[in-house]
């Protein structure tokens, strides 16, 4: 390597988010663990003794721990940049997709439980409990509707079905979440037996007002700050391929926005037709002092609609989110790995990575290919090599390319090299098999925060 090897990060060196996970792991187990405590100490020795008892006592546990989960889970999405900057956004993202089927679980166990625990206390039937409870029970109709939210959105949250619902729509049924935390919280604290004790009281209304408060300054405080400094808006629109085109954003001191090459923002343009929903898109160059450029690739009724924006459109943005950045590698040395829209924030990446970095672009055509001239540029300024992988997925080239033998052929050193994957997710899938079957360790394989 010539001297600017220096400038590298050193193989020890870590992002901070590496070494997060597992005290975040530890914190919420912990916590876990204190909100099913307070049943344990508010329930008397010996008061579980028959069959009824031990299903309301089942039923009051998984209560607690299916509302702590649903705090976690909607804290985790709350968008305030220190938790996404400490933990990772593609990690919060991917423990929020978990725990999303841990709270359904556990929300439809407590019901369950608790129904028939005072159904068989009452001598009555499971249909005949749920009515009265229903009808005579106080805040006990926004529990159920709560839960009717819940479990609608786990299931439209599978992949099969998600897939084929608009976007907008998909972000419209979610915001009902919030929703559900307004049910909760009456739920909880009118008819919550373990929530009673001034201790418990507490306990609850702190973890209630931190959610609160992160979600406030999040999703509201934050944004209004940033955007009264920058006064961002649309300067221009560029077609970049047949479907593929980009955004460029003007503001004031962009230099103090703090944003990294591999970056991405939520942005929320303020037409007619779009102004109540945003959508994240990455950065496709790295930041400067002039402009921010975002490159979309449509895949709703929205994003199709961005590539008529008019130059002057005001822009909202939140962010800048994620970790996938040069800073977090590990050597001297790195590959990146992109297809369809993935290309944007690898373009933006390969303005940031050191000299003697291997870039795999893959697409069907080189009609599909963008911003060629600027990567071959860049290859040529930065000592960088470009591979252009183009073909149907049966095409000789392609088929091997994801393979222990193509991979090899490409880049020899792989394993020796921080890896950085955007694309389809067949793509990612692949890439990250293949690079575990050369031996590449995980924590030198770097994904999007949208590649999971």
């Amino acid at each position: 390597m010539t001297g600017k090897r220096s400038s590298a990060p050193s193989s020890q060196a870590a992002h901070p988010a590496d070494g997060n996970r597992l005290l975040v792991l530890l914190v919420f187990w912990t916590l876990l663990a204190a909100s099913v405590a307070l049943w344990w100490f508010n329930t008397p020795a010996g008061s579980v003794t028959d069959l009824a008892g031990g299903l309301t006592a089942a039923g009051r546990i998984t209560g607690m721990a299916g509302g702590f989960v649903l705090l976690v889970q909607v804290l985790m999405m709350s968008r305030v940049s220190w938790l996404e900057e400490w933990a990772g956004a593609h990690d919060l993202m991917i423990w929020h997709r978990q725990l999303g089927a841990m709270t359904t679980g556990l929300i439809l166990a407590h019901t369950a439980l608790i129904i028939e625990g005072y159904a068989l206390s009452s001598s009555v039937s499971f249909g005949s409990q749920t009515w009265t409870m229903l009808t005579t029970y106080e805040d006990m109709a926004g529990a159920f509707a709560a839960t009717a939210i819940l479990v609608t959105i786990a299931l439209l949250a599978i992949r099969s079905v998600r897939r084929w619902m608009p976007y907008e729509l998909w972000h419209a049924l979610h915001l009902t979440t919030y929703l559900v935390l307004l049910l909760g919280y009456g739920h909880q604290f009118t008819l919550g037996s373990d929530l009673q004790t001034p201790v418990a009281r507490l306990y609850w209304t702190a973890l209630y007002a931190v959610t609160v408060a992160c979600l406030v300054w999040g999703r509201v405080l934050e944004p209004l700050v940033l955007n009264a400094r920058h006064r961002l808006k649309v300067a221009a629109v560029v077609r970049e391929s047949e479907t593929m085109f980009s955004i460029y954003v003007q503001g004031r001191n962009l230099d103090r926005l703090g944003a990294r090459a591999g970056q991405f923002f939520r942005w929320r343009f303020l037409t007619p037709q779009g102004w109540w929903q945003s959508h994240p898109f990455s950065l496709s160059s790295a930041p400067n002092r002039q402009w921010l450029r975002l490159t979309v690739n449509p895949v709703g009724d929205h994003t199709t609609q961005l590539r008529f924006l008019r130059p002057g459109t005001r822009v909202i943005a939140e962010g800048p989110f994620g970790t996938f950045t040069a800073d977090r590698q590990r050597h001297s040395k790195a590959l990146l790995i992109a297809a369809g829209s993935g290309i944007a924030p690898i373009r933006a990446l390969l303005e940031r990575t050191p000299p003697n970095t291997v870039l795999i672009y893959r697409a069907r055509s080189a009609e599909e290919v963008v911003f060629r001239d600027e990567l071959d540029d860049l290859a040529a300024r930065r000592g960088a090599r470009i591979h252009y992988v183009l073909g149907s997925r049966e095409d000789p080239w392609p088929r091997s390319l994801f393979t222990p033998e193509g991979m090899t052929d490409l880049v020899p050193d792989a394993t020796s090299r921080d890896v950085y994957l955007c694309g389809p997710p067949a793509l990612i899938s692949a890439a990250v098999d293949v690079l575990g079957h050369l031996g590449v360790p995980e924590r030198q394989i770097h994904l999007d925060p949208f590649e999971f």
